[in-house]
């Protein structure tokens, strides 16, 4: 046993000694534009002091963030390769598709990084500005109003249909593949309201072509106080994301922790603290142990809500 002990303490010394001796990959799972890739890359930015041969960030988008999973699945257990994952593509995903891995366990969380809630928008000169008003016209219409998403089977496309089921109404679900396309489409009247991230808003709404309708969490935004909650108008839904750094399972406990601190001291950073507070995104920082148990939870959790949904296929 102390031979097996000493040989796994070298081997984890040669590895560590070595790490990063190549050039370093973060994958975006969502394209250029949405808050995964924004908060990717700030945190790339902050984390290339402490990788000499370099860092990049490679756009792999689809499936709501479970494709750039699927790319870690295939790398080496060795570092060289990460993903900024949000919540919905491990304990949501697997349980709608088909995937190569499960649930959290086949991963290992190297730490969480932010956390946010969906809000639903709607073009400016909409004719509803609260939700009341956007629910009234839902069930004045049913089968009409076309409602955009990040993506199926996100955190917020299950908080649209949790909504749907609360509140008994009927909209018609147009997934994308973030944000950078559905705000097209919202603009481009294809699609009536969106649900999107509160940093991907700013710009838009300081413009006046869009307007924030809801809130999909327990209390007000307090970057968008004069926008009501779901909540207030009877109907209790919730959509808050987490962004996770995530590795290949099997990667030596020395290169995780390596990975962990270089992320934290980014996070830290005065420039990736001003970038997220003009993106109106909360810092959350939880190490790999409690993100780990949080996120079984929230596993959990999801079957039931994906149950009433109607989406598990399982």
């Amino acid at each position: 046993m102390r031979f097996l002990a000493a040989l796994l303490a070298v081997v984890s010394f040669s590895a560590l000694a070595q790490y990063p001796d190549r050039p370093v990959t973060l994958v975006s799972g969502f394209p250029p534009g949405g808050m995964v890739d924004i908060v990717a890359r700030a945190l790339a930015e902050g984390m290339r002091a402490k990788y000499p041969k370099g860092l990049v960030v490679l756009n792999r988008p689809g499936m709501g963030g479970a494709i750039a999973v699927g790319e870690i699945l295939r790398s080496r257990p060795d570092g060289t390769t990460m993903t900024l994952a949000p919540k919905s593509a491990l304990i949501i995903q697997p349980q709608l598709h088909e995937l190569p891995f499960k649930t959290p366990d086949d991963v290992t969380l190297v730490l969480n990084v932010v956390a946010f809630y969906s809000l639903v928008i709607a073009r400016y000169d909409a004719p509803w500005r609260t939700p009341q008003e956007f629910l009234a016209a839902a069930r004045a219409q049913p089968g009409r109003l076309r409602i955009g998403s990040p993506g199926e089977g996100t955190t917020p496309h299950l908080a649209l249909e949790e909504l749907k089921r609360k509140a008994g109404i009927d909209v018609v679900h147009v997934p994308y593949k973030g944000w950078a396309e559905s705000s097209v489409a919202l603009l481009g009247g294809h699609i009536d309201l969106a649900i999107a991230q509160p940093g991907e808003l700013a710009t838009l709404i300081e413009a006046k072509r869009i307007r924030a309708v809801g809130v999909f969490q327990p209390n007000r935004n307090p970057h968008y106080p004069d926008t009501p909650t779901f909540k207030e108008a009877g109907h209790d839904v919730s959509a808050g994301t987490l962004f996770s750094l995530i590795v290949q399972k099997g990667t030596p406990p020395e290169i995780v922790r390596y990975i962990h601190d270089a992320a934290r001291d980014a996070m830290r950073d005065k420039v990736f603290q001003d970038t997220m507070k003009a993106r109106v995104v909360e810092i959350e920082y939880r190490p790999g142990d409690k993100l780990h148990a949080d996120l079984r939870e929230e596993y959990r959790a999801h079957t039931e809500l994906l149950r009433n949904a109607g989406l598990l296929k399982k």
